[in-house]
């Protein structure tokens, strides 16, 4: 199966669970779309009106988890995770339908989505991907935190650090490659919180649905879930997964280099926004033959549809 063909699902599948944030059951069926039509969302629950597309430009809550709206409040949030499978699989084209608000958590990771996406199989078409290249070094800070995105030839990096005033996770750093690096370790990591934020979390209105099944919690020292931790950077491939499913607003497969110190998910949507401000950063491109991933840096295979 080539990468460079768009994918779709070759049947659908459906999944029921609690909100992370709502605490609210939602019904989800995913389906299989034609080529070019991208990801769209589709609440089930909302007779008119209810169709959103997952962009960049159409997050309009980004704190504590990725929310997407139209232009009629209509909205979907907790996003993040299984945009982040369905980029990791291929899946360009799909449909998702949910009766509900919030994308189900299941395990607080990707890995659920994963096994769904594979046992419905892949279905591969004849039309190219849709590729954005960063052609302009582009960059954001807030206080302490700071997050860029840089010029490649071929692939997609993700180098992110976070620091946390816990003896236990501290600081962690990751540096992955997304075409082409074993990524069985960031879609299995879960979100994660301490324990003395719990409460906090609430009395804001969020993690009504949190709990030992959805997420690892931190107190002092120890992880208070059974088992532990899945893998030993955890914490910090957990963030490299939300960074995966909030650049897949772009609605492309990315080409760069992304940098993220103490980034999250409204850092990542001020960084793309800031990238789609200006044509000179980017261009979007199609590839004209089916070769091998190398053949992207020459320029004979792409077709600049910008």
């Amino acid at each position: 199966m080539s990468i460079l063909s768009q994918k779709t699902l070759n049947k659908k599948f459906t999944f029921s669970g609690v909100g992370l944030h709502s605490g609210k059951v939602s019904d989800v069926t995913i389906l299989p779309s034609e080529p070019n039509t991208g990801i769209i969302i589709k609440r089930t629950d909302i007779n008119k009106n209810n169709i959103i597309v997952p962009s960049i430009f159409n997050v309009s809550e980004a704190n504590f988890c990725t929310t997407v709206s139209n232009e009629h409040g209509v909205k979907v949030s907790t996003i993040e995770h299984l945009m982040a499978a369905l980029f990791i699989k291929g899946i360009d084209n799909a449909i998702i339908e949910i009766k509900g608000d919030e994308i189900p958590i299941l395990d607080g990771s990707s890995k659920e989505f994963v096994k769904k996406i594979e046992k419905a199989g892949i279905k591969e078409s004849k039309s190219p991907i849709k590729i954005i290249k960063i052609n302009k070094p582009v960059q954001i800070k807030d206080g302490l935190k700071e997050m860029s995105i840089l010029p490649s030839k071929i692939n997609l990096e993700i180098d992110f650090e976070i620091n946390f005033n816990n003896s236990l996770i501290g600081q962690q750093r990751n540096k992955i490659n997304i075409y082409e690096d074993d990524l069985s370790e960031i879609i299995n990591s879960r979100t994660f919180c301490l324990y003395e934020d719990v409460e906090k979390l609430k009395k804001m209105n969020l993690a009504k649905g949190g709990s030992l099944d959805n997420a690892i919690v931190v107190k002092e020292n120890k992880v208070l879930n059974n088992g532990g931790l899945r893998n030993q950077k955890e914490f910090v491939n957990h963030k490299i997964l939300d960074c995966i499913g909030d650049l897949f607003l772009t609605g492309y497969k990315t080409i760069g280099k992304v940098k993220s110190v103490q980034g999250g998910h409204k850092l990542t949507n001020q960084l793309l926004r800031k990238v789609f401000s200006n044509k000179e950063n980017y261009s979007l491109i199609e590839i004209k033959d089916n070769k091998v991933p190398n053949e992207l840096i020459k320029t004979q295979y792409l077709k600049s549809t910008a």
